[in-house]
């Protein structure tokens, strides 16, 4: 990515897709195997059953890579989340009525999703009994947290610490003050103070991350710190 005056993301996967530039094929597809299970469990909770939803949701995205035209489309105030959320109201109301006559394994373009582990999660997910919209934020923010905590894990085993790793994940959603340090140096088989700063790098990295992962999707990245306090808020509806 191209760096911004301020330090920041001046080209982020949102805006190559808008752009419609050599390589917005592929930041689409990016985004969209990253999100896909928001999508998914959205046209689930419409009532649709598990195999309708897989084929609809394989060919919602497989219309959307076919498009075009995203710069001239009303791009949700910049941002992907939203965007994807509109078109794909859109082609339920399109779809809903046609659904029956879908053929599994027929002309649409097929991606590798594990669907098995997707009816899983969903069936909890569901349980909670959110709005189909409140929930696709929350569902959205997960899915967001979780490839996050995956890229640092990588970055971790990169540099031969995947176990140091997996001992200090927990912390970086505990509050400062409820970090067990002298059990887990112990464990870690680390001094105190070195866990400590340990830790504190592994939040800040984790902050970076975040906020790199968010403003790929969104077309204007001072608008970060502003979607992100509505995806932790998701979390509280």
């Amino acid at each position: 990515m191209n760096a911004s005056p301020d330090g920041f993301f001046a080209t982020t996967r949102w805006t190559m897709v808008r752009n419609a530039g050599a390589s917005a094929a592929d930041a689409l597809e990016s985004l969209c195997g990253a999100y896909w299970f928001p999508i998914y469990a959205y046209v689930r909770r419409h009532g649709f059953s598990k195999e309708d939803a897989e084929d609809l949701t394989q060919a919602f995205f497989a219309k959307l890579l076919e498009r075009r035209d995203f710069a001239g489309l009303n791009q949700e105030n910049g941002r992907f989340r939203a965007f994807l959320l509109a078109v794909l109201k859109h082609f339920l109301a399109n779809e809903r009525d046609r659904v029956g006559r879908l053929k599994r394994g027929g002309d649409i373009t097929h991606f590798s999703l594990d669907w098995q582990s997707a009816d899983a999660q969903f069936q909890i997910a569901d349980g909670a009994q959110v709005p189909p919209d409140a929930a696709y934020d929350r569902e959205w923010a997960m899915a967001l947290l979780e490839r996050v905590v995956v890229h640092l894990g990588e970055e971790f085993a990169a540099e031969g610490k995947a176990e140091r790793f997996e001992g200090m994940t927990p912390f970086l959603t505990m509050g400062k003050g409820e970090i067990p340090y002298a059990t887990a140096a112990a464990d870690l088989s680390m001094d105190e103070g070195a866990l400590r700063v340990a830790v504190h790098r592994l939040r800040k990295r984790y902050r970076e991350l975040l906020k790199e992962e968010i403003a790929h999707t969104l077309s204007d990245p001072e608008m970060v710190d502003e979607e992100l306090a509505v995806l932790l808020g998701a979390f509280s509806s």
